[in-house]
């Protein structure tokens, strides 16, 4: 590989890296303050270091004074309603059907299989970038995981082949299996998706469960975009967006259609907004919300 390409692929994992950062540091700001009884991640702050924390404390704290802070503060509380908002979607989609296999494919800093009791007799895979991955073991230590194993798949997505790598880590076809693509759809082309949904459709035994979110429409337009790097930027703070490129977005009969293709049997598909509404969460952006939708299917 040329130095360039190598310079290419850390690159993009430092990326991946920082989106994962971004979703703990949300779960984290939630914890103990919205949709209690509902919602709860004790274990993402345990997986973020001191810098990550203190990003967190200032979410969860009163609107700062100074207009810089104000900033980070605003997006990071954004991003907090969706996140709860489909973590409990998903989380009840997965307590549903209790598979004995459990894969969780774009994985990140996920603490499912640390903070679910639910997941006590389930084998959980774990699949992402190897360099997303030794970054997360190294923050898990040695805390202990509630699923009974936790594999973790090292794939190379668009490079490697999912199923392949799957049956290294001894994920077995023939017994359902609950897959959660979570946060992923919107970075893939259609023609992406529609191929690990081919992948995923030869690992998945009748039974299995597939929880996936989707966008209808861009979440953050090429103005919007710029909108935010230019008020991260004047208020000198990393922009937790700059490698954002959202490049696909689906209307439900098209997810329909696309699962259906593979198999899949659409039983619900639900905006985040109605979610959020549920779990009284006072929503900041309520069309940001009523965009993302959680679609689950089973076969």
């Amino acid at each position: 590989m040329s130095e360039r390409s190598e310079r290419k692929k850390g690159t993009a994992e430092l990326r991946a890296s920082r989106t994962a950062v971004l979703v703990c540091q949300a779960r984290a700001v939630a914890d103990g303050r919205v949709a209690i009884g509902r919602f709860a991640d004790p274990i993402a702050r345990q997986l973020l270091h001191a810098d990550e924390r203190a990003a967190v404390e200032l979410a969860r704290g009163n609107v700062p004074r100074r207009w810089q802070d104000r900033i980070e503060f605003e997006f990071l509380a954004a991003t907090t309603d969706v996140l709860v908002a489909r973590t409990v979607a998903i989380d009840d989609a997965v307590r549903e059907v209790q598979n004995p296999q459990l894969v969780i494919l774009g994985a990140g800093l996920d603490a499912r299989g640390w903070r679910m009791p639910e997941l006590a007799g389930v084998r959980l895979f774990e699949v992402d970038q190897p360099a997303s991955q030794r970054d997360k073991c190294t923050r898990l230590g040695e805390l202990a995981p509630t699923a009974d194993s936790v594999r973790f798949v090292p794939v190379e997505f668009g490079r490697d082949a999912l199923g392949a790598a799957l049956n290294s880590a001894e994920h077995d076809r023939t017994r359902p299996t609950t897959w959660i693509w979570e946060g992923v759809l919107p970075y893939l082309t259609h023609h992406q998706s529609n191929s690990t949904l081919t992948e995923i459709a030869t690992c998945s035994a009748a039974g299995s469960r597939l929880i996936a979110t989707y966008s209808n429409r861009l979440p953050i337009p090429g103005a919007g975009r710029l909108a935010l790097r230019i008020l991260f930027g004047i208020a000198r703070r990393t922009n937790p967006m700059s490698h954002e490129r959202h490049i696909s977005a689906w209307r439900q009969e098209q997810m329909r259609e696309l699962l259906g293709t593979h198999g899949w049997r659409v039983v619900s598909d639900v905006d985040q907004l109605t979610f959020a509404r549920g779990l009284a969460i006072p929503v900041r952006r309520p069309q940001t919300l009523a965009n993302g939708r959680v679609v689950v299917a089973d076969r």
